[in-house]
């Protein structure tokens, strides 16, 4: 497996995929519930993932409502030695009905953090995204962002985050949190983690050149739009095919999903892929990662056979007309953080 720095902002290194946790956890419990692996289940997922050489996961809080911490906290001590690894947890995201049990607030950072180490079996992580821009998430107060970034760098600086991230916000959200950490003396954001595939591109607009100027490293979520992208759907979100695009989570990827030309660029994923003998979905990454920029995708597996198909896709190198034949289908749609989701 490629390793590659996150970004010329760090020091960091990982490698050129990361390992999404969203479906580990405790079966039922969490809004993927339908569709998670317990951890005798995905047992085999992470010691796959130390032989192939995939060294960054990826986790949040919210996944299983703190279920996914738990079990990747015992997988990864399990599998690895402390150094051997990268893990990113996620703070944001409402753990409860109570007024501050959500949100970017000093109170619910600290005791969130605190809360996650205890899950994970860890005295730090490597990396804490905050999972939204404060004022991101429709329903929460419109915290301070002064507030957040000073107790984001509290967290950094008593030793249990060594380094922060964001995730999907405007660019000139993240801009703003950046030279504001940068006036105060505070840490600053290291990676973005945002939207991207070949079906929604419009981080292509300005997050991407942002990130590129800032040496911010690119890790998107969502790389083979919620199976769209290998198959899953054949054709229209009436037609899953795995338990997670026949559940609940349909609903989910439909509300992503509203462009005329998805299903279109998906069958010429599926063209270039057969010219290449390999997958859909191998083809998919490869285009992320040929984008200047993108360090790694963050991709989700639901078994081993899965894993060593997407990290092939890491070798696999896209010609330019590939690339383009690829791009030509794509045509603009609303930026989802305009409509308030993302």
């Amino acid at each position: 497996m490629q390793t590659q720095q996150l970004g010329s902002a760090s020091g960091l290194v990982v490698s050129r995929l990361c390992l999404g946790t969203m479906n580990f956890g405790i079966p039922g419990r969490g809004h993927q519930g339908d569709w998670t692996l317990d951890v005798d289940a995905a047992r085999p997922i992470f010691q796959l993932a130390k032989e192939l050489g995939i060294n960054y996961f990826d986790c949040a809080n919210i996944y299983g409502v703190g279920a996914s911490e738990e079990v990747v906290g015992q997988l990864l001590r399990e599998t690895f030695q402390r150094d051997e690894y990268v893990l990113t947890t996620k703070v944001s995201m409402p753990m409860g009905r109570a007024a501050n049990q959500g949100g970017l607030s000093r109170k619910h950072i600290i005791e969130s953090v605190n809360a996650s180490l205890d899950r994970l079996g860890l005295d730090y992580v490597d990396q804490l995204i905050i999972h939204r821009h404060p004022h991101g998430i429709p329903g929460q107060v419109s915290v301070p962002i002064e507030e957040t970034l000073e107790a984001l760098n509290d967290t950094v600086k008593a030793g249990k985050a060594l380094y922060l991230g964001a995730s999907s916000m405007f660019a000139w959200q993240f801009a703003e949190l950046q030279l504001l950490a940068r006036h105060h003396g505070w840490t600053q954001f290291i990676s973005m983690q945002n939207h991207l595939n070949l079906i929604y591109r419009e981080e292509e607009r300005e997050m991407l050149p942002y990130c590129r100027q800032s040496g911010i490293g690119v890790t998107p979520w969502s790389p083979l739009a919620r199976g769209i992208l290998t198959g899953a759907y054949r054709g229209s979100l009436e037609s899953g095919s795995t338990n997670r695009s026949k559940g609940a989570d349909r609903l989910r990827t439909a509300s992503l999903y509203r462009g005329k030309m998805d299903f279109e660029i998906a069958d010429r994923c599926a063209e270039v892929a057969e010219q290449h003998s390999v997958s859909s979905a191998q083809v998919a990454l490869a285009w992320l990662l040929h984008k200047p920029g993108v360090v790694a995708p963050v991709v989700g597996v639901s078994s081993t056979k899965q894993l060593t198909e997407l990290a092939a896709a890491v070798e696999l190198k896209l010609s330019q007309a590939d690339i383009e034949y690829l791009e030509e289908l794509y045509q603009s749609v609303d930026n989802l953080l305009s409509l308030g989701t993302s």
